[in-house]
């Protein structure tokens, strides 16, 4: 909770103070995450340890270091770690994963020798990528020149995916086989075998600024799921025309069950292969 007056904390702004509103737009503007009037509360509360942390008694302070980055880039990263939602597990929405290593893998490589190349464009703590790589693995495709990209804007779930460690709550829906073939307990976590954990680069990239992400080549396919739910309308359409740089005519773009482009993009078509709905990057101009 935003700590009230008289504590170690950032005083609570008062009625009709601009500056959340401020920061609210700011933080939508760098990060792309939106946060409707009545989440605001919820915005500065997990702001204030940053704010704090950065010398700050106020809000209006700690927006100045935002605005001017007087902090520099770091700081901005910081936020990110505060906003972080790492609410993921493996074998997540199957369905797409199944579409990928059933269908669309393998119509790359009967007309193809060529790389294929899969970007996690959200990937937290790594779950998403991991299970990639584990499915192409048991569908056969372990050996076939497949590069799996990932990337997140948290630092911290970025380091939590590059250790690979994890426990019960990651494997809600993972196959006890498969937890037992590619896991090995230790203690109280389960460590990932190299085999799959050195198949995934992992890098930083901020959806927002997609264009600094150098690192990231061209792909083939995208999963981006469960991130345009926190993004404004515009963020989504500006997101999405970067991702539609990235591929090809006739790549696919994986996004969330509960997410639509419709009415967002004519950049892709809604189509559904085996079995999951998958936008797929048209040849429109």
């Amino acid at each position: 909770m935003i700590s009230p007056r008289g504590s170690a904390g950032i005083p609570p702004p008062k009625p009709q103070d601009p500056i959340p509103e401020l920061l609210r737009d700011l933080v939508r503007e760098r990060t792309g995450i939106h946060f409707e009037n009545e989440r605001i509360p919820l915005m500065l509360e997990k702001l204030e340890a940053r704010a704090i942390a950065a010398g700050c008694t106020s809000y209006l302070s700690y927006y100045y270091i935002l605005k001017y980055e007087e902090g520099g880039p770091e700081e901005w990263r910081r936020v990110m770690d505060a906003f972080s939602v790492q609410e993921t597990y493996f074998w997540r929405e199957l369905d797409q994963i199944r579409s990928l290593v059933d269908h669309v893998v393998p119509a790359w490589f009967r007309q193809s020798s060529r790389p294929f190349r899969i970007w996690s464009a959200a990937c937290a703590t790594g779950e998403e990528p991991y299970s990639i790589v584990m499915a192409l693995r048991e569908a056969g495709f372990g050996d076939h020149p497949i590069e799996v990209f990932a990337s997140d804007a948290s630092e911290a779930a970025l380091a939590k995916a590059r250790a690979s460690r994890y426990r019960e709550r990651s494997f809600r829906t993972l196959p006890p086989a498969l937890r037992e073939k590619y896991f090995t307990s230790q203690g109280d976590s389960f460590a990932l075998l190299d085999e799959v954990r050195s198949r995934v680069s992992f890098h930083w990239a901020n959806l927002v600024t997609l264009e600094e992400a150098r690192e990231i080549p061209p792909v083939n396919v995208i999963f981006c799921r469960n991130v345009f739910i926190y993004f404004s309308v515009a963020t989504i359409k500006r997101t999405v025309g970067s991702f539609a740089h990235r591929l090809p005519p006739h790549g696919h773009l994986m996004i969330g069950a509960s997410e639509s482009l419709l009415k967002i993009t004519d950049q892709f078509d809604l189509q559904e292969i085996g079995g999951a709905f998958v936008y797929v990057r048209n040849d429109r101009p």
